[in-house]
């Protein structure tokens, strides 16, 4: 609905030959926003639709499309990702720069979110959180247990928001019997290490997906030669990274030192 609302929004603004700065003007945002709405990169708002309406004279064919429209709670390229993720039975995730959305701590999931460009909104940032802190619950509630690891390269550890609450966290989260966390240290990292996160899931059916994400692009594949090389990528750095004993340590003695 994002989608259709916002190419319907860049129709009938190209047909009313209203500029997108016009409508920017108009309705209160810059034309970088209005642009990732007709993109469908953020919801169209009540307030835009409504603008767009009156500039383009759509007699009401724009604002209808408000009681249509709700927020999403993840943005549009990992809500196929979010899905899957609910339907797991075994998560196994390495992670490069960013502590996993799972093992963050509220403060940290804000500061990520806060600091994105373009900036959200203040709701869509209340609704990011909310959401993401939610998801943790595949931690601890799910029956039976799923099965998760997670591998974090050191430079995770060492990020400008990692603190020693999101530390402790770190370890708090790591002592069920259904979760695993592992430090690759610096001196340990093989060239593989370096080629960015990745996540291996394995839902109900047993189908396996990776999911391989980036700055500016993500994916998730069922691709039976893209799972092997995930498979075969994930294998090789948790066998060089630190057992989960000796990552409690490692996270341990960083605590330490910041005492």
């Amino acid at each position: 609905m994002w989608r259709f609302s916002g190419n319907q929004l860049k129709r009938w603004r190209t047909k009313a030959n209203v500029s997108r700065e016009e409508l920017a003007a108009a309705s209160n945002y810059s034309p970088d926003t209005i642009k990732a709405m007709e993109q469908g990169v953020r919801m169209p708002t009540p307030r835009v639709l409504d603008v767009a309406d009156d500039l383009c004279r759509a007699d009401g064919m724009l604002s209808a499309a408000k009681d249509y429209l709700s927020r999403e709670k993840f943005p549009p390229r990992a809500q196929e990702f979010m899905e899957r993720e609910r339907e797991a039975i075994g998560l196994w995730s390495y992670e490069t720069m960013l502590v996993p959305g799972l093992l963050q701590t509220g403060a940290y999931a804000r500061a990520l979110i806060e600091s994105r460009y373009p900036p959200l909104d203040e709701e869509t940032v209340e609704e990011r959180i909310a959401a993401r802190i939610e998801r943790q619950a595949i931690l601890t509630e799910r029956k039976p247990p799923v099965a998760l690891s997670f591998i974090l390269h050191e430079a995770v550890l060492r990020g400008p928001f990692v603190d020693d609450d999101q530390l402790r966290h770190l370890l708090k989260v790591s002592r069920p019997r259904n979760v695993d966390v592992q430090v690759l240290p610096f001196e340990r990292a093989l060239s593989d290490a370096h080629l960015g996160p990745m996540v291996l899931l394995e839902v109900r059916d047993h189908d396996r997906f990776a999911f391989t994400e980036g700055p500016l692009a993500s994916e998730l594949s069922a691709d039976p030669e893209v799972v092997s090389r995930v498979t075969g990528r994930l294998s090789m750095i948790r066998a060089q990274a630190l057992s989960p004993a000796e990552s409690s340590r490692f996270i341990e003695r960083m605590v330490d030192r910041h005492d």
